[in-house]
């Protein structure tokens, strides 16, 4: 769960901060990437090696904004055609008019599905393939480290201060998903509320969770439960992020006491790399999972709603709050529409400029230049919040 503008879908749940993770693992890769590259770099195999992984990403963010364009497209002309035909079809009961867009709508939708199912093994397959590339380069570290058999006392604190952020770092995780199973588990129980509250017409009501105002004093308490557990998950994860910061600082000083004595340091980025990607990919099932639904649902609606005179003529006597509903949709998805367009500025921004990085030998620069580097990614990894992101989405 996100926050308190969440969708809910069939037990599929996506909201428009659903960027809320998406874009800081978006923005890290690329930053990552390049901490690989200054570390590694001066190796030319690995230099190699990680500049076709890097390439490769790049590629697969520019397919990825693609997609998302298809999702902004999607979701203006549920807002912009759809609905407007539904609210005609509604008020003039002309079921025949909106069966027909509900089979337009549909069409886009399995569009996007494809596309999105598409992206998501590209990604499986960048993942395994990055995972390679970090066994390589453990495998060339183990035939070098044999060169340097003591550690020296700065490496040693490094590495004993390394081991406690990991601990942290998994509580910190434990944590949050002892959070997300209550998340889940009242957002569940709110569905059942509404879908017991709502009548046979409110199929909107049911496809877009939105966040309305209800009468009901049960589910107006269960969407108060909630507010204080997202709260805290946010606190949780803000938490995380500040842990992973330490630990890559940490893990560049012991990177440069390993050049300096010149060893292969560990590919610890490119592990870094691999849990963005898997990130970026578990969104992408969800954006599928979340589609899907919506499908389903439009065809519910259909059948339920705008097939045979008894619905139809039941449909009258609650036209008014029919035609809220749709309202309340569409401002959902102008919102959705948003969100994803602010996604697909990211990608693209980051395809064309974030890998620029690789237009220089990371061997022919000097140690001062190097830090500087460092220095410089450090800052931009520091500025990386999910808070910041999220707002940023929903309001540019």
């Amino acid at each position: 769960m996100a926050d308190s503008k969440e969708i809910v879908i069939s037990g599929s749940t996506l909201s428009p901060g659903f960027i809320q993770d998406l874009l800081p693992a978006v923005e890290r890769t690329a930053l990552l990437y390049h901490l690989s590259f200054l570390c590694l770099g001066g190796f030319p195999n690995l230099e190699r090696m990680i500049r076709d992984q890097a390439i490769e990403t790049q590629m697969l963010f520019g397919s990825s904004e693609a997609v998302l364009l298809k999702c902004v497209g999607t979701s203006s002309n549920l807002d912009t055609s759809l609905f407007p035909i539904l609210i005609k079809a509604v008020e003039k009961n002309k079921p025949k008019l909106a069966v027909i867009y509900l089979e337009k709508a549909k069409t886009w939708i399995e569009d996007i599905i494809s596309a999105v199912d598409d992206m998501v093994k590209r990604y499986e397959q960048q993942i395994k393939s990055v995972k390679t590339c970090t066994s390589d380069v453990f495998k060339e570290q183990k035939e070098t480290k044999g060169k340097i058999m003591e550690q020296t006392v700065e490496m040693k604190a490094l590495e004993d201060a390394l081991a406690e952020l990991e601990l942290e770092l998994k509580k910190n995780v434990d944590d949050i998903e002892e959070i997300q199973k209550q998340i889940e588990k009242n957002t569940q129980e709110l569905q059942d509320l509404i879908k017991k509250s709502a009548k046979s017409h409110s199929y909107l009501q049911v496809l877009f969770g939105f966040n309305r105002k209800y009468k009901n004093a049960a589910i107006r308490a269960k969407q108060a439960e909630l507010t204080p557990l997202v709260h805290e998950k946010n606190i949780l994860r803000n938490q995380g992020w500040d842990i992973k910061n330490k630990q890559i600082d940490l893990q560049l000083k012991l990177a440069n006491c390993s050049i300096q004595l010149g060893a292969i340091p560990s590919p610890v980025h490119l592990k870094q790399v691999q849990k963005c990607l898997k990130q970026i990919r578990k969104i992408l099932v969800d954006l599928k999972n979340f589609w899907e639904k919506v499908g389903v649902t439009l065809e519910t609606l259909k059948e339920k709603t705008f097939a045979g005179d008894e619905l139809i003529e039941d449909l009258k006597d609650v036209k008014e709050e029919f035609l809220n509903s749709i309202e309340d949709a569409k401002q959902y998805w102008q919102t959705f529409g948003a969100g994803c367009q602010r996604a697909q500025g990211i990608f693209s921004m980051q395809s064309r400029d974030a890998y620029k990085f690789l237009e220089v030998n990371p061997s022919s620069l000097s140690e001062a230049e190097r830090n500087k580097q460092y220095k410089s990614i450090m800052e931009k990894l520091k500025k990386i919040n999910p808070q910041v992101s999220t707002k940023a989405a929903i309001t540019e």
